[in-house]
C-alpha cells in the first residue's frame, strides 16, 4: 500500500492514531490541524499543515500544487449548541469546510474521499440504526453531516466522485480528551468522587479506537464502498449506567450520582449500529470487546496522569 493520503483533522484523538498507523502502512501520510502541532506530539514521517479549512483562500494558498489520492476528513468537532447560540458556525465548520476541500483538491488523481459522518445523522431514529434509513438530524451538528453526506452522494451519483461516508458512533481509547465520557468517568473513578450522571438508561454503541481506524483505512483500497454510507461501531448496545458501572468495578472507585443530570432535548434513548454492512463490504469486525478496551483507556489514562 503507498500513495499520498491527507488527513484532515489528523491531530486529534482519532487522527492522531489513525496517522501512525498510516505512516506503518506506507502512506505519505500529510495532517491538516487547525492549531499549531508542538514538536513532541509530531508522528515521525507525517508532515504537517496548519489551516482553517473554512478558509477558502488559506486553504487554496497551503494545498494548491499538492497531489494526494486519498482523504480521510475527520475535521470539526462534536457541539450540540442550538442554531441561535453557534449552530450556524458548527454547520459552517462541517458543511463549509468539506464544499471547500472539494473546490480545492486536485480531483484527477484522487482514488477516496473518506467522510467521517456521525451516528447524530439518525437523530431519533429507531434502533438498530442502518444505512437504509433517513437521515433525521435534530441538531446542526448533525444537518452539518447530514448536508455533507447528501452532497458527496450526488457527486458520486453525478460525477463518480470517489466518495465513502463512513458512520461512525461512540468511539473511545487511549489518546481521548478527559472532556469525553469514558475519560471523564475513568477519572472520576480514579480518584472515587462523586461524580453527577443522568439515569443512563440510554442504549449506546461503544467501538475502540484501533477498531474504528482498522475500518477507516480498509476502506480506501475498496472499490465497493464508493458512494456508500457504512456504520462503524460495535453493533452491542449498552446503557450508559451499565458502562459507568462496569469502569467502577474495573478501578475499584467513583460514587454516580445517577438522576443528577437531565436528559437532552430530543436525546435519543435508543442510539446503537447495525454493522451488517461493514461486515459485508469491508471485510470488517470489531475485534475489542469493551471490558478489554476499558482497560486499555484506563492503563493509558494512569500512566497519563503519573507523567
Amino acid at each position: 500500500m503507498n500513495g499520498n493520503l491527507l488527513i484532515v483533522g489528523g491531530s486529534g484523538f482519532i487522527g492522531r492514531n489513525l496517522s501512525i498507523k498510516s505512516v506503518n502502512l506506507g502512506y505519505q501520510t500529510t495532517v491538516i490541524s487547525l492549531t499549531k502541532i508542538d514538536s513532541d506530539k509530531k508522528i515521525s514521517k507525517v508532515k504537517y499543515i496548519q489551516v482553517d479549512i473554512t478558509n477558502l483562500i488559506d486553504l487554496r494558498k497551503k494545498l494548491s500544487n499538492q497531489i494526494f489520492h486519498y482523504i480521510i476528513n475527520l475535521s470539526g468537532y462534536i457541539d450540540h449548541s442550538s442554531f441561535l447560540n453557534g449552530g450556524n458556525k458548527v454547520i459552517e465548520t462541517h458543511f463549509g469546510g468539506v464544499q471547500n476541500l472539494l473546490e480545492v483538491l486536485d480531483w484527477s488523481q484522487l482514488k477516496k474521499f473518506v467522510q467521517i459522518g456521525s451516528s447524530d445523522e439518525y437523530g431519533g431514529l429507531p434502533a438498530p440504526q442502518n444505512e437504509d434509513l433517513r437521515e433525521s438530524p435534530i441538531s446542526p451538528y448533525s444537518i452539518g453531516k447530514v448536508s455533507s453526506t447528501n452532497l458527496l452522494q450526488m457527486l458520486y451519483r453525478t460525477e463518480k466522485f470517489p466518495a465513502v461516508v463512513l458512520r461512525l458512533f461512540l468511539v473511545y481509547g487511549e489518546g481521548q480528551s478527559n472532556n469525553r465520557f469514558i475519560p471523564q468517568i475513568i477519572n472520576g473513578c480514579l480518584v472515587d468522587k462523586i461524580f453527577a450522571s443522568s439515569k443512563g438508561e440510554q442504549l449506546r454503541d461503544f467501538c475502540y479506537v484501533d477498531d474504528i481506524t482498522d475500518g477507516i483505512l480498509l476502506s480506501l483500497e475498496n472499490e465497493k464502498v464508493n458512494g456508500e454510507i457504512i456504520n462503524l461501531a460495535s453493533g452491542v448496545p449498552i446503557s450508559i449506567k451499565e458502562v459507568i458501572e462496569i469502569i467502577q468495578e474495573y478501578v475499584g472507585g467513583g460514587r454516580p450520582d445517577f438522576g443528577k443530570i437531565a436528559y437532552r432535548n430530543g436525546e435519543n434513548m435508543r442510539l446503537f449500529a447495525d454493522i451488517s454492512k461493514a461486515k459485508k463490504i469491508l471485510n470488517w469486525y470489531p475485534k475489542i470487546t469493551l471490558l478489554e478496551g476499558i482497560k486499555k483507556t484506563v492503563t493509558s489514562i494512569k500512566s497519563k496522569n503519573e507523567s
